[in-house]
């Protein structure tokens, strides 16, 4: 199974859409809050070439962006091969 971060903020709606996604496909994450801590903001930046929103996802350490983007890949076809990986 793919090893899945997740940074999140606790009252982020797209945060909880993604993470709905990933728990209805059966896929178990890592998250990571970021709303009260500067350091692992600072890191999720830095993973996210820059991305400063949340969620920002990572599978197997590839950065696949936010929420709108793990359901573009869902909807491609293209989430569930890498989540078996």
């Amino acid at each position: 199974m793919a090893q899945i971060t997740i940074y999140t903020t606790m009252f982020c709606p797209y945060c909880h859409r993604a993470k709905a996604l990933l728990t209805k496909k059966g896929a178990s994450f890592t998250e990571i809050d970021v709303g009260m801590s500067n350091d692992k903001r600072r890191e999720m930046e830095m993973r996210a070439n820059g991305g400063h929103t949340v969620p920002q996802i990572f599978i197997n350490d590839k950065h696949v962006g936010g929420c709108d983007d793990l359901h573009a890949l869902d909807a491609k076809g293209l989430l569930d091969p890498m989540l078996a990986a």
